[in-house]
């Protein structure tokens, strides 16, 4: 997290407290982005959306001279507008594929700029009602592949599992494949809903519902333990609990103008207080 690269000095230095990893290949690209001179644009993570949203409506208050423009779509549609030109960040809440960093290297001469934001948990949602609190991470691979039908039998209750994934283009359809699924296919009767709100009404309006989603959401569901471990910040924050993931932004180069402004905001004392009201983790914590 508190790795750095070498920017070249032309351009000034991010703030100490930034986490970032500079991928950056090529820095003769000569990519600026659209922020360099006319607002910042942000597209991407369904996840981080709120968060977006939060941040940007707080930076234009102490900047009201930049404008910010956020959208969601999730992480590939995110990463698909970067590689276009057509916005300035890529929220994501996954590493960047192969195919997409050959992508924005093709077009940029650059593998990219990746600044962490914030630390998140891919919580596992259940119904107030199901007695189970507590899923091994083998248990949770075979209930999304389709393999357990009934709670009774992980030991709960008679009803039938109704599995609710995102789809491909989300990132936390992709991190959960990779991470509990390992790769294996979701079930085939699983329901695919197309933003995390509509995850957490299904999840909420059906007893025997099984969903993911970010740790900021769902207040009102089970934030089931994975393992033992419960998805909360001091378990985030220490990396233990076992599908904690960073919640970045993407550049296709070291950005210049009011996108490194705002990037520098996001990460500086106030933008990380948003990411503990969002009910994120933040990267770090202002001295009391």
């Amino acid at each position: 997290m508190s790795e750095r690269f070498h920017v070249p000095s032309a351009s000034r230095p991010i703030r100490s407290a930034a986490a970032i990893l500079v991928l950056c290949g090529v820095w003769a690209c000569g990519a600026v982005g659209l922020g360099g001179a006319r607002g910042v644009t942000i597209s991407g993570s369904d996840t981080m959306l709120e968060l977006n949203r939060r941040l940007a409506a707080a930076f234009m208050q102490a900047h009201p001279q930049i404008p910010v423009r956020v959208v969601g779509g999730g992480t590939g549609a995110g990463i698909s507008a970067l590689v276009a030109g057509d916005v300035d960040l890529a929220a994501a809440s996954r590493p960047l594929a192969a195919a997409e960093v050959a992508a924005i290297h093709d077009r940029y001469r650059t593998l990219g700029v990746r600044f962490l934001l914030a630390r998140d948990a891919l919580s596992v949602y259940l119904h107030p009602s199901n007695p189970l609190t507590d899923l091994s991470s083998a248990d949770l691979k075979r209930l999304f592949a389709g393999e357990i039908e009934s709670w009774a039998e992980l030991g709960g209750d008679s009803r039938a599992v109704s599995v609710v994934i995102r789809p491909p283009t989300s990132g936390s359809h992709r991190f959960f494949r990779d991470h509990v699924l390992r790769g294996s296919p979701y079930s085939a009767s699983a329901a695919v809903a197309p933003r995390t709100d509509d995850v957490l009404a299904m999840v909420a309006a059906d007893p025997g519902a099984i969903g993911f989603g970010g740790l900021a959401h769902g207040p009102n569901l089970v934030h089931c333990a994975v393992d033992g471990v419960r998805p909360i910040e001091e378990n985030v924050r220490q990396g233990l609990y076992p599908l904690t993931r960073y919640l970045v932004y993407y550049a296709s180069a070291p950005p210049e103008g009011h996108t490194r402004i705002f990037v520098d905001w996001c990460l500086s004392a106030e933008g990380q207080q948003i990411v503990r009201e969002v009910g994120f983790v933040p990267l770090w914590s202002p001295p009391s």
